[in-house]
């Protein structure tokens, strides 16, 4: 398989411009006659199907959830970048690229960046019109803050919920159309299968989660904008319902999946405090921008303060180390993700970790507050101090916060190409669940510019671009096609009811959870990785005899939607651990002990692994074969990232 990334020619800056010109069009009138499905009504998808709708095409949307308004992308935190330079502090559309590049390692494409860059200015002109209240400096300019990478002030924002306030706006979009008849609603609806016809994807099977009704809906092309797989790791930031099952299911009818492995660790979450816990809950990047992140300076001083011999207010200034200020004087707090998730784990590692497990290190605002006073703090973070409190009991203006790396965002997901295109013709990937913009490792507040880029301002040019080259005739679901999806959805539901078995589908989760976090986590090596392959195929056959579903298909039946899910993660897995250990390199989130600097830095391999890696489902338990999309840099350089 040859993959055609369909990079347009040209100047880096003078592409997008000149492919937009370039792709075929359809007829304002003939826009009725072609159905597009949209899977998902987060960011991407809900701006997807308004869009859509709104330039005239029939537009089914589905969700998982009662409402798009509950939509994962609702708990972004802190912000969404865009290059607009309202502080007149050096940004610009080739700095956010740039910016970009270098915060992802060198991973991503640079065409795919630098569009998106160039798309940011645009997201919030359209976000304001929408009425998204934005947070404004006293002359009503829209305000910025700082995030982690950037040396510059990009990032719009709204409090501590940013994403709530993009989502809405989207809904609102979104909800017009449904009302003008242009998009067609179905929540409490799951995708279980893709439908292909001829070779093209032309529709879907899904499952009424409150009937269990097994349903086919065809279309002309299907956009996919479900979001990311994090919860194979049992425990992330992610909502407990998030899944891969949508893009698996895809990945199983021939669609590539790009760069598994590449997992982004979150260096701001409330650490674990229990086996109960079911997920974790993530405290935005932008408290960086005031908090200082330290540990004691020694081991014996962070044990005494464990065993509560000692408070936190005791220990002297001269007996905190800021690692990140020491280490990164240039960027401070405010280093990228994966490179703070590092240090603190490291930082703990060395047993100078706080909290009664000490894995945690401090989040501390006294000098905010003492040089802005807690009021301004407030302004800022409030929201965000007062969910820390609910949490943990604790109050943050009083003492530091206690945080921890965690799972948070995948960068892998289907290779899509320049059109957001999978490997299927006529299947889109959008936002989280496709692989494009980020290379090894996103930086904060570019999962809403990805999202609301691709969602209002590519996709809507390119899916027109293929519309345009196939008939408008409709495949009903009375082909054959659909019949046999159905069937093979029917028999793996039966499947999963028929076990019996004696384990919960939850134990199951944890375990594989337990098995990803420890082995291909924040830190891989080759023999824990190949130990990890050995355990979760050992797993996957123990789930296959010994699970037990609740229940039956025709009702309201949560155990067998995750049993679903799970069986799915069970096999992604497997695939993030081979990825894991076919890439002999470190690179962002993608640390491989054999491979670092003497200063514990990522240690890149650029002549032999500057490339996408995408991977062939080539049938039950056999391997998965790889593809290679080497990555060209012709405008920027690639060198060791340094934010010292």
């Amino acid at each position: 398989m040859i993959l055609d990334s369909k990079i347009p020619e040209g100047a880096l800056a003078e592409k997008w411009d000149k492919h937009k010109f370039n792709v075929k069009l359809v007829n304002p009138a003939n826009k009725r006659k072609y159905d597009v499905i949209v899977v998902g009504t987060g960011l991407a998808g809900a701006s997807a199907a308004a869009t859509l709708g709104e330039l005239g095409y029939n537009v089914k949307a589905f969700c998982y959830q009662d409402s798009p308004r509950r939509a994962h992308s609702i708990a972004a935190q802190g912000g969404i970048n865009a290059a607009k330079n309202y502080q007149n502090d050096g940004d610009s559309v080739f700095r956010l690229f740039y910016d970009t590049i270098k915060g992802g390692d060198y991973r991503a494409r640079e065409a795919n960046v630098y569009r998106l860059a160039q798309v940011s200015v645009d997201i919030i002109d359209q976000c304001v019109a929408q009425g998204v209240p934005f947070a404004r400096e006293y002359g009503g300019l829209l305000a910025n803050r700082s995030f982690g990478g950037a040396q510059v002030s990009r990032t719009f924002y709204a409090r501590g919920q940013t994403g709530q306030q993009l989502l809405l706006g989207a809904y609102s979009a979104l909800s017009r159309q449904i009302a003008y008849g242009k998009v067609k609603m179905y929540p409490r609806t799951e995708m279980l299968d893709l439908v292909m016809v001829d070779g093209k994807a032309r529709g879907i099977i899904t499952r009424n989660m409150v009937t269990g009704a097994i349903e086919s809906h065809s279309g002309h092309a299907v956009i996919l904008a479900t979001g990311g797989y994090g919860n194979v790791f049992f425990l992330s930031t992610n909502a407990m319902g998030c899944n891969a099952t949508a893009i698996w299911r895809a990945h199983k009818k021939g669609a590539l999946f790009g760069n598994p492995c590449f997992t982004q660790i979150h260096p701001t979450c409330i650490p674990v405090s229990g086996d109960y816990q079911s997920k974790l809950t993530l405290m935005s990047e932008s408290l960086r921008n005031d908090g200082r992140v330290w540990v004691p300076k020694t081991q014996e001083m962070a044990q005494r303060l464990r065993r509560n011999e000692i408070t936190v207010a005791q220990i002297a200034e001269e007996d905190r180390d800021y690692f990140l200020e020491r280490k990164y004087p240039a960027f401070g707090n405010l280093v990228p993700r994966d490179v703070a998730s590092r240090n603190a784990k490291l930082a703990c590692d060395e047993g100078r970790g706080v909290g009664t497990t000490g894995l945690a290190v401090y989040l501390d605002f006294a000098d905010a507050i003492k040089r802005d006073g807690q009021d301004k703090v407030a302004a800022k973070y409030g929201n965000l101090f007062e969910m820390y409190a609910k949490i943990t009991g604790e109050n943050p203006y009083e003492t530091p916060m206690r945080i921890y790396p965690a799972v948070h965002y995948t960068m892998g997901g289907l290779w899509v190409d320049y059109n957001l295109m999978t490997t299927i013709p006529g299947l889109y990937a959008t936002g989280e669940c496709n692989f494009s913009d980020h290379g090894a490792n996103r930086l904060g507040a570019s999962a809403l510019m990805q999202g609301l880029a691709d969602g209002y301002f590519v996709i809507p040019y390119t899916i027109g671009d293929y519309l345009a080259q196939m008939p408008a005739n409709r495949v009903e679901t009375s082909h054959p096609a659909f019949a046999e999806a159905e069937r093979n959805v029917r028999d793996g539901i039966q499947q999963l009811l028929s076990i019996n078995g004696t384990k919960t589908v939850d134990e199951y989760h944890k375990e594989l959870g337990h098995i990803m976090w420890n082995y291909c986590g924040m830190a891989r090596n080759a023999e824990g990785l190949t130990k990890a392959k050995g355990m979760i195929r050992e797993l996957r056959a123990d789930f296959w005899r010994n699970v037990k579903v609740m229940g039956v298909n025709e009702e309201f039946n949560q155990t067998l939607e995750k049993a679903g899910r799970v069986a799915d993660f069970l096999e992604l897995g497997e695939l993030m651990v081979d990825d894991a250990l076919n890439r002999n390199e470190s690179c962002g989130g993608h640390f491989r002990e054999e491979y670092q600097t003497p200063e514990n830095e990522a240690l890149r391999d650029d002549a032999n692994y500057a490339y996408v890696a995408a991977w062939e489902y080539t049938g039950p338990n056999q391997p998965e074969k790889l593809h290679k999309e080497e990555l060209k840099f012709e405008n920027v350089k690639l060198t060791q990232r340094s934010y010292k």
